[in-house]
């Protein structure tokens, strides 16, 4: 159930769950604006439960169980104005989530349409899509990032794809443990765009009168 009505705009533009980006700002994980957009999402969220809590009261007071006498209109005023004012606090930071999104969805909007990647910075891109960590052997002390397939992805690779701000790294766990590496807004934006750049080739349609690939079986 989304915690406000603005959950699925910012998953939209930072590609993950409300939950997982909201681990990543206590794990610091998050850069300046990510980081600014969970902590003003928590406020709206806040607000959201205060406007349901008096919704719920006033629900209850409708419900039948009391007298419709002089306190019944007494409390309904009062309720009726908490949730006004609640209401108006809720929308005030809506707004402020909104400034803070916008600039984040148009950096997403200007990777989308910026300079294309090169055929190995897509292929890395694609590996890293399915899962990735990045580990450190204990006795050789060699780096090797590995992806969910079982492929490889070079250090160089990765640390070129990391300065580019196409992927990010959680170094919350050791690296001997593995670290997880996953593509930021900017990655998935540049690996959208690449791919309908570069579809995936169609079989064409034979010529009329050219034998067929697959006769029909005869029965």
């Amino acid at each position: 159930m989304p915690l406000s009505s603005l959950d699925r705009r910012i998953e939209a533009a930072t590609g993950v769950g409300i939950d997982t980006l909201w681990a990543r700002r206590d794990r610091g994980m998050l850069d300046e604006p990510g980081a600014q957009l969970v902590d003003v999402h928590r406020q709206l969220v806040d607000a959201t439960t205060g406007v349901t809590f008096y919704r719920v009261m006033l629900h209850r007071l409708a419900g039948g169980e009391h007298p419709v006498d002089g306190a019944f209109f007494e409390s309904l005023d009062r309720i009726l104005e908490q949730l006004r004012e609640a209401a108006d606090v809720r929308d005030a930071r809506a707004r402020r989530v909104v400034a803070v999104l916008e600039p984040i969805e148009a950096a997403l909007g200007a990777a989308a349409g910026g300079e294309a990647l090169s055929a190995a910075d897509q292929a890395a891109l694609q590996l890293i899509t399915g899962g990735t960590k990045l580990y450190q052997h204990l006795i050789t002390g060699q780096l090797a990032v590995t992806t969910a397939s079982g492929q490889r992805v070079s250090y160089t690779d990765l640390h070129h794809l990391e300065a580019a701000g196409l992927v990010s790294r959680d170094s919350g766990p050791p690296v001997h443990a593995g670290q997880p590496v996953e593509l930021t807004a900017a990655g998935r934006a540049a690996l959208l765009a690449a791919r309908r750049q570069n579809p995936p080739p169609t079989t064409a349609a034979a010529p009329p009168g050219a034998w067929p690939a697959n006769p029909p079986l005869r029965r």
